[in-house]
């Protein structure tokens, strides 16, 4: 016999690691395996804090910038959000064994962006300032050729472009229904305004948006594993808050939940985002079932089976044993 309250877990998926989180981790672990430690990553690899520390266990350094490297032979790796055209200049320079873990959605979004500057239009990228994805977006341009939209404040105030010769591109990380709206304004406001052929938001951004939606109004609570610093986890609490979800959390690890919040929850929601493993959120079930009689049903409103395979680099080496 349990006294433990009754709960039921909707288990949100598509949730957790994506194909470009997938192929960025892979890119270091084969490197590590492949030219021993250390090796040298540029930016955290993928935005959360557990594959950090497991791959600097295993032997990767990771910098901010690439004059905290020493001068070595050891691989020197950039991230799965891009970088700026100067960072792989810079590693040539040094004669640096660069590997680029750049995610392939996020390389389709640079090509779209160096095809309208090339047909000379000025290029509005829809993203959040600072992000490392939105640096290396526009640092695949000179200066002044992106300029970015944030917000639909930001659309109205867009002065000073040819109306006539205007392109967008988003990262790939934001909120579907955010992006829709401020597209829908560049739209309105330019009605010329050439897009992407294929949106820029990545399946997985959208599929794991797409589950959040699906259990959210179900739920008293919904919990997120991912990283502050992550932009597609922090987009789903605020689409988990959004459809009316009265507590919308972001957590790292089970030992951020605040159970003195939670009072007399019946179903809560759990999802992951895309650089969260899958450890995390069996940890956090876990966490629940210590105090709950937990039920847990997978909701799933997609099949995800994208696959990107190791840069060529990689693939070409052979493994030195």
């Amino acid at each position: 016999m349990t006294n433990k309250p009754p709960l039921t877990i909707l288990l949100c998926a598509p949730r957790g690691f994506c194909a470009g989180v997938v192929r960025a981790i892979d890119v270091v672990e084969t490197a590590l395996r492949t030219y021993g430690a250390p090796v040298y990553v540029r930016h955290e690899i993928v935005h959360n804090r557990f594959v950090v520390d497991d791959l600097k266990r295993k032997g990767a350094i990771f910098v901010e910038e690439l004059d905290q490297i020493p001068d070595t032979t050891a691989p020197v790796i950039f991230s799965a959000h891009g970088v700026p055209k100067s960072v792989p200049e810079a590693a040539a320079k040094r004669n640096f064994l660069a590997i680029d873990a750049t995610c392939p959605l996020v390389t389709k979004v640079h090509r779209e962006a160096e095809i309208h500057f090339k047909r000379g239009r000025t290029i509005l990228l829809v993203g959040h300032s600072g992000h490392p994805e939105v640096v290396g977006t526009m640092g695949q341009l000179p200066e002044g050729a992106v300029r970015l939209v944030e917000t639909l404040a930001d659309v109205a105030l867009l002065e000073g472009v040819d109306k006539d010769t205007l392109a967008y591109v988003t990262q790939t990380t934001l909120s579907v229904d955010d992006t829709h709206e401020i597209v829908e304004a560049l739209k309105a406001k330019f009605p010329a305004i050439v897009g992407p052929h294929k949106e820029d938001i990545c399946y997985a951004t959208t599929n794991r948006q797409e589950a959040v939606k699906k259990v959210a109004s179900r739920c008293d609570a919904v919990f997120v594993v991912g990283s502050f610093n992550s932009s597609n986890s922090q987009r789903l609490r605020e689409v988990a808050e959004r459809e009316g979800t009265p507590i919308a959390r972001l957590i790292n690890r089970s030992a951020d939940i605040d159970w003195s919040e939670l009072g007399a929850i019946r179903t809560i929601g759990i999802t992951a985002g895309a650089s969260a493993p899958d450890i995390l959120v069996e940890e956090i079930i876990d966490a629940f079932s210590a105090r709950f009689a937990t039920t847990v049903e997978t909701v799933t409103t997609a099949d995800e089976s994208v696959f990107f395979p190791l840069p060529r680099e990689l693939r070409e080496k052979p493994s030195e044993h």
